[in-house]
């Protein structure tokens, strides 16, 4: 394991105990988070976005805030719903992000989730063609996207008023961009697409397909066809996987007050329904650091990936999640192999 960040689903609300307890809070938070975890030498901070709920649902000035006040770390998304999309806007916003962070930006992409929403897309503006499908127009949106973040021209010129002729490209560009998209694949079909795609590999602690087999193998079996795939489509450059896990080490009586009796302690696989099929959830990891670390070294997946993203807490607080990932930075992933990253 190279590289560990955490990511925040965003969460925000005056419920009891919460540190979030509007949106303004998440989104400062978010920030102060991002910090703190840059000087622990933490490498990435991501942000799940989730439309027509109290969570993160534009991440674009949340992250251009981060990589303004940081210089190391990797900033990102864990996924964009791309059925929500404007491709050519998200293009631009997107470069600019890039350029202001100094392409530290890693995107996480996806044709999305079940929402609280019953069509929210269409309340966005964006609705499948006849005999299509949300799935086939997350891909078109994302076909597009790509295409307008590698420069292909996607307007016609005005002669009028263009200094050129022809197709324009949408501006600001920032190069090198294209090789940091990740797509969000549920299934070991959805990974090899991505693969096949050119895109780098975010698989989450959620499958919708079970095998019978612990979730960690399932999903290490994915990554093994996605790079199987990839080497196959001879891409011009070396993909990326990343793993999310949830890792709640219990080290003092704060820690224990929140987790020592909490169900997520079970330590086992889940198997369920979502969007009509048949899901696999991995387990969480709650204990002391050292039964975690021998947990970890034994999950298949987070060993075969490249970044572990540890979901965090974040309605607990800036200062109990920047406890909670030192305590994992110190006493659980340098026994994995991971360094802390330097400026």
């Amino acid at each position: 394991m190279q590289r560990i960040g955490f990511l925040s689903f965003g969460h925000w609300g005056p419920g009891q105990g919460s540190q979030t307890r509007s949106a303004g809070d998440m989104l400062l938070q978010g920030i102060d988070l991002a910090v703190a975890a840059e000087e622990l030498g933490v490498d990435g901070a991501f942000f799940r976005v989730h439309h027509f709920a109290r969570q993160q649902s534009s991440p674009f000035p949340l992250l251009a805030a981060i990589a303004a006040r940081t210089s190391r770390i990797a900033i990102g998304t864990g996924v964009i719903d791309m059925r929500y999309e404007n491709p050519l806007y998200m293009a631009e916003e997107a470069a600019a992000t890039d350029l202001i962070s100094r392409n530290r930006l890693q995107l996480g992409i996806s044709r999305g989730s079940p929402e609280p929403a019953l069509n929210g897309a269409a309340a966005f503006g964006y609705r499948p063609q006849a005999g299509e499908t949300d799935e086939d127009m997350a891909h078109q949106h994302t076909d597009l996207f790509r295409s307008a973040i590698s420069g292909a021209g996607v307007a016609n010129a005005d002669p009028r008023f263009a200094a050129t002729t022809g197709l324009l490209p949408v501006q600001p560009q920032s190069p090198g961009l294209g090789e940091r998209i990740w797509w969000g694949a549920g299934s070991r079909k959805s990974a090899v697409r991505a693969a096949e795609q050119g895109m780098n590999l975010m698989s989450s602690t959620l499958l919708t397909e079970d095998t019978g087999v612990p979730f960690h193998e399932l999903q290490a079996e994915q990554i093994r066809l996605f790079r199987d795939a990839w080497a196959a489509a001879g891409h011009s450059f070396t993909p990326q996987v990343s793993v999310s896990r949830s890792v709640l080490p219990i080290v003092d009586a704060e820690d224990a007050r929140y987790f020592a009796g909490s169900a997520l302690r079970e330590g086992r696989d889940q198997v369920g329904v979502i969007d009509g099929l048949t899901a696999r959830f991995g387990k969480s990891y709650v204990g002391e650091p050292d039964a975690l670390a021998r947990e970890l070294a034994a999950d298949s997946a987070v060993q075969a990936a490249d970044l572990l993203l540890l979901t965090v807490p974040n309605q607990l607080g800036v200062d109990f999640n920047a406890k909670l990932l030192g305590n994992i930075a110190r006493h659980i992933a340098p026994s994995l192999g991971w360094q802390p990253g330097r400026a």
